[in-house]
């Protein structure tokens, strides 16, 4: 069936569609009609207009929603900046490693201490969020519920949140939404939202992008659906809290500082709203996936949920790529993800399960690893024994796992949390993953090399171009050329 067997019951209502235009009211009539700012709105509401892309940003990019509320957001204190010792996600003096090792972390702690605010660990990432440019690798580990009088927001970008372990129940100001292991969750840039941690402690991972906002990939010749569905993104439709009486917090991060503000009302005041602009959700087992049915392994691309664009077309700042329950049944094919290296950095999580390209046990549900930027990397050595040797009929992989990947076109950079502090690095990941690869190459008895003689260097130049234009060995007498007597050394 596809949607994943929650253990956790839905307790929320939500409005379908990705990139949709909703519109909510918790009062029958709090919406205006066809007006945006009514001289009076109804009930004596404030009109608030919140921008996620700029006024001119072209129309299928742009990214804005009408929020009617009980007082606007604008009022409060000065922002101060708050506990600095403890919330320094900053690296301005502080070093990001960029590395070419392979790199694998065992699975990060629970932390029962800290709320959702102060669980938020900066382990990777490239750009500045000063500069709307580049991304944000995040470990969080929370075991406590935000204050019920505070409210957080970050201005750096947008939180894609991949939880791990536990439930999150977000209050946001467009609505509440559930949260659930094999659930992602985005909260756009300066929404303002608090966590309660309904069953415990939570753990997880976020990927933060500093530019732009998720997209739905092209689906090109897969056609008009698959993969991800829009009609399967779920956002909150509005619900407020009523109190001008009170003490409240809002925390904001703000170029990867904490800062504070105070005011006398809730910032949950939203009765109603209306655009495109708005947290959402979605059930990972609802995605569709797509394969080969012939031979080959396809690109990971064809798992893409969300991207994030760059401006060189078909390349992204950010994409998000799961690896869910899939059959393989390609005929003469080494099923497991091939061996790699790539343009782009692949930063991966596992929620639950096993990844079926690391079968070794040193990949953990809430571990991580990094491959940057053209760091080889590829199934371990026993995944390959296995892979090559096993019976190549349809198999189905990944039951009860759900692996992932942020894959950017930047060098991701490590933090010192994420390289040393954590102590979560695991040393002997090239030395148990690939070190232990056997040497297979044997060159039969009586199968012909081809020699490159210094002296005849322009007429093996002849033979290869020859041999690339389809001319067979027995024919090269027709043109000239004496064959080679051994391979090898020619560099076809």
């Amino acid at each position: 069936m596809p949607v994943t067997q929650f253990t956790t019951p839905e307790k929320y209502r939500y409005q379908n569609g990705f990139n949709s235009y909703h519109e909510s009211e918790a009062i029958a009539g709090a919406l205006p009609i066809g007006t945006n700012s009514p001289q009076k709105p109804p009930y004596g509401l404030y009109a608030e207009k919140l921008s996620g892309t700029a006024f001119t940003a072209p129309r299928h990019e742009n990214q804005q929603s009408w929020l009617y509320r009980i007082l606007p957001a604008a009022a409060h204190t000065p922002f101060e900046p708050r506990e600095s010792s403890f919330f320094d996600m900053n690296e301005e003096g502080h070093k990001m490693h960029q590395i070419p090792n392979q790199l694998r972390w065992d699975p990060f702690d629970l932390d029962e201490g800290v709320d959702w605010v102060h669980g938020l660990k900066l382990v990777a990432g490239a750009g500045d969020p000063a500069m709307k440019s580049g991304i944000g690798i995040f470990i969080f580990a929370a075991g406590k519920s935000m204050d019920s009088t505070e409210a957080f927001y970050s201005a750096d970008g947008d939180f894609l949140i991949v939880l791990q372990h536990g439930v999150l129940d977000i209050q946001t100001e467009l609505g509440r939404i559930l949260v659930r292991p094999n659930e992602i969750c985005v909260i756009p840039r300066g929404i303002r939202y608090r966590v309660e941690l309904p069953n415990g402690p939570v753990r997880g991972y976020i990927l933060e992008l500093y530019q732009g906002h998720f997209q739905l990939p092209e689906l090109g010749p897969i056609g008009s659906n698959c993969l991800a569905n829009a009609r399967d993104f779920q956002a909150p439709v509005a619900c407020f809290d009523e109190d001008a009486a009170g003490q409240y917090t809002v925390l904001s991060k703000f170029n990867r500082h904490l800062f504070a503000a105070s005011q006398s009302h809730t910032p949950f005041d939203v009765v109603a709203w209306h655009g495109l602009y708005y947290p959402y959700k979605y059930d990972l087992g609802r995605f569709n996936t797509i394969g080969s049915i012939s031979f080959d392994h396809p690109d990971p691309s064809i798992f893409t949920v969300l991207s994030a664009p760059s401006s060189q077309l078909g390349t992204s700042i950010a994409d998000f790529v799961i690896f869910p329950p899939r059959w393989l049944v390609g005929e003469d094919t080494f099923r497991p993800p091939w061996y790699h290296r790539n343009t782009m950095s692949e930063f991966m999580g596992l929620i639950g399960g096993e990844y079926d390209a690391k079968t070794g046990g040193g990949f953990k549900p809430a571990g991580a690893s990094l491959h940057n930027i053209m760091s080889a990397h590829g199934p371990d050595a026993g995944t390959h024994e296995k892979a090559s040797n096993a019976e190549l009929k349809p198999v189905k992989v990944g039951e009860g796992s759900m692996a992932f990947m942020f894959e950017s076109c930047l060098m991701v950079g490590v933090t010192e949390w994420g390289l040393k502090q954590c102590r979560k690095v695991q040393e002997d990941y090239n030395e148990e993953s690939w070190t232990p690869l056997k040497d297979h190459f044997k060159v039969p008895q009586g199968v012909k090399r081809f020699r490159l003689p210094p002296n005849k260097l322009g007429h093996y130049k002849a033979v290869i171009s020859a041999m690339r234009a389809g001319i067979l060995e027995p024919e090269f007498h027709k043109f000239g050329l004496g064959a080679p007597e051994t391979v090898g050394e020619i560099g076809i």
